[in-house]
């Protein structure tokens, strides 16, 4: 089995399940370290040129990620193209029960069902906390309706201001933003990449959480850690 993967959170999981089967890799797959692969340009921007060279007998994608003139492209040049859509953490579950199997997994692998025990054993939250959950500046955009993110953060107790949106990710103006007072403004490491000097400045008054990006947004191995990561990253914003 030869596998392109297109999506940097399946990357890491059929690299971690599937030894040797990935050929390639968008430039933007930073997990496994040193994974040693074709890089076929980002995830946006892809060069089906240099996939199609590739001979892969599978490309995975994802239906937020990629763009869909890129995979019909890779269609239309004979390439299998396997399309996840993630909306929820049980989503993300079966997507990758599906895209592993497709792989050629051996076996249903130890981090999957670590990752699944540990959330559906997560206790009730005994509070909840609004939030306000920027994922970039310059226009300033956040997490709105129907994303991972967001079901990954209610499932910590935490109720993101602009979940009933009608986008998925709006552009909101900085002051509206502001104005919301939620508990909490989380701020990851991705897409955009906030940090203590990029960010927080931005909201006055407001307690800011730095969390990181992969644990927040990706749907891979990170998923058995990523609650009590991020549960860490939003206690230390509000102590």
């Amino acid at each position: 089995m030869r596998v392109v993967s297109l999506v940097p959170s399946l990357t890491e999981a059929v690299a971690r399940s599937a030894p040797g089967a990935l050929v390639g890799a968008t430039d933007w797959c930073t997990h496994p370290p040193g994974l040693d692969v074709v890089r076929v340009g980002g995830t946006k921007n892809p060069k089906p040129d240099r996939i199609v060279s590739l001979a892969p007998d599978l490309v995975i994608a994802n239906e937020e990620e990629n763009r869909e003139p890129d995979l019909v492209a890779l269609r239309a040049a004979g390439v299998q193209v396997l399309v996840t859509e993630i909306r929820d953490v049980p989503g993300a579950f079966r997507e990758l029960a599906r895209v592993l199997d497709a792989c050629g997994a051996a076996a249903r692998p130890r981090w999957l069902d670590e990752a699944e025990d540990t959330w559906s054993s997560l206790p009730r939250p005994v509070t909840r906390l609004t939030a306000v959950v920027p994922i970039w500046r310059r226009p300033w955009m956040v997490l709105g309706r129907d994303t991972f993110a967001g079901d990954v953060l209610a499932r910590l107790g935490v109720d993101h201001v602009h979940a009933a949106h009608p986008d998925r990710y709006p552009r909101i103006p900085l002051e509206e933003l502001r104005a919301a007072a939620p508990d909490v403004v989380i701020l990851p490491d991705e897409p955009y990449r906030f940090t203590a000097d990029d960010g927080p400045e931005a909201f006055p008054g407001l307690p800011c959480a730095l969390v990181s990006g992969r644990h927040l947004t990706w749907y891979g191995p990170s998923l058995a850690e990523a609650p009590r990561v991020l549960d860490r990253a939003l206690r230390a914003a509000r102590p």
